[in-house]
C-alpha cells in the first residue's frame, strides 16, 4: 500500500487493514503457542522448572564466581528448599494452556513487532520507514534480551530468596503450582516489556511527545520511578533491585541520545514535530 493510498483509505478501511494485521499476529501466537503445548517437557522440565534445580546455569556460575572471590560456597545451592504442588483437579491442565499462551506470546514477538510495523509503514516518509524497520528490528532483540534477562538473573534470584525463607522451622514451603508459575511469567514477561524502552521513546520521540532535554530534565526523577518498578518486580531485597535497575538506567540513557538524534535529524531535514 503506497503513501497516497493511505492517505486516500476512510477511517473504516484503515480499521479494515488493522483487523488483518491483528488476526495474522493472533495467529502466529496461537500457532507458536500450540507448538509450545506440544513440547509439554521441554516447557516445563526444561525452562519453567530449571531454575528451582540446584545445577541451573545460574547457581552454577554463582557458585564458581563466590569460590573465586571469596573461596567459600556462599552461593552454592544443594537443593532448592521448596516443593510444587497442585491443589485444584484441573489446575494442571490450566496452568498447561496458560503457560503455552504466554511462551507463544514470547516467541511470535518479532513478528507481531513485524505486523506493527507493516501497518503503520505506509504512513511514513521513506527515511522514516528505514530507521523504524531497524527499530522494530532492534525491539524484538531487546524483548528476548529482556526476558532472557529475566529468567537467567531475576527468576533465579527471585526463586532462591522467596523459596528459602523461613519466619520458622514450624513452617514448610509448600509452593503452589499457579503461584510458583505466576511469578517466573511475571518477572520475564516484565523484564521483556521494560527492555522496550529504547522503542517507545523512539515512537514519542517522532511525535514530537517527548524530547531529549525533557528526559534530561527528569532523570533524578526517572530514576526513582525505575527503582520502584524494580521493587515490583524482584523479591524484596536490594541486590535484586540494583541488578534490574542498573540496565533499565542504561536503555534510559541510550533513549535520551536517541531522542537528540531524532531531534537532529528532524532540525537538517527542517520537518515538523508532528505530521497532519
Amino acid at each position: 500500500m503506497a503513501k497516497s493510498d493511505s492517505d486516500q483509505m476512510s477511517f473504516l478501511e484503515h480499521l479494515e487493514v488493522l483487523r488483518w494485521h491483528l488476526i495474522r499476529s493472533s495467529l502466529a501466537i496461537v500457532s507458536m503457542a500450540l507448538i509450545a503445548f506440544l513440547a509439554k517437557g521441554i516447557l516445563f522440565d526444561v525452562i519453567l522448572f530449571g531454575p528451582k534445580q540446584a545445577d541451573f546455569f545460574t547457581y552454577r556460575l554463582f557458585c564458581s564466581v563466590s569460590r573465586e572471590i571469596s573461596n567459600t560456597e556462599l552461593f552454592c545451592l544443594d537443593e532448592m528448599p521448596f516443593s510444587i504442588l497442585n491443589t485444584k483437579m484441573a489446575g494442571q491442565f490450566s496452568t498447561h494452556i496458560w503457560v503455552a499462551l504466554i511462551a507463544g506470546f514470547i516467541l511470535a514477538f518479532p513478528y507481531v513487532l513485524y505486523e506493527f510495523w507493516r501497518f503503520v509503514a505506509p504512513g511514513l516518509r521513506s527515511t522514516e520507514r528505514r530507521y523504524s524497520r531497524w527499530v522494530m528490528f532492534f525491539g524484538g532483540i531487546l524483548f528476548l534480551g529482556g526476558v532472557l534477562f529475566g529468567y537467567y538473573l531475576i527468576v533465579p534470584l527471585s526463586l532462591q530468596f522467596l523459596g528459602s525463607y523461613t519466619i520458622s522451622e514450624e513452617v514448610n514451603n509448600l509452593i503452589d503450582l499457579n503461584s510458583y508459575i505466576s511469578t517466573v511469567s511475571t518477572v520475564t514477561l516484565a523484564s521483556g516489556i521494560i527492555f522496550e524502552l529504547p522503542v517507545v521513546i523512539y515512537f514519542l520521540a517522532r511525535s514530537g511527545l517527548v524530547t531529549s532535554d525533557f528526559l534530561r530534565k527528569y532523570r533524578r526523577h526517572s530514576i526513582v520511578l525505575i527503582l520502584v518498578l524494580s521493587a515490583v518486580i524482584t523479591p524484596p531485597d536490594v541486590a535484586s533491585q540494583i541488578l534490574v535497575s542498573f540496565p533499565i538506567l542504561i536503555l534510559y540513557e541510550i533513549s535520551i541520545r536517541l531522542a537528540k538524534r531524532i531531534e537532529k535529524r528532524r532540525a537538517k531535514q527542517n520537518l515538523p514535530a508532528t505530521k497532519n
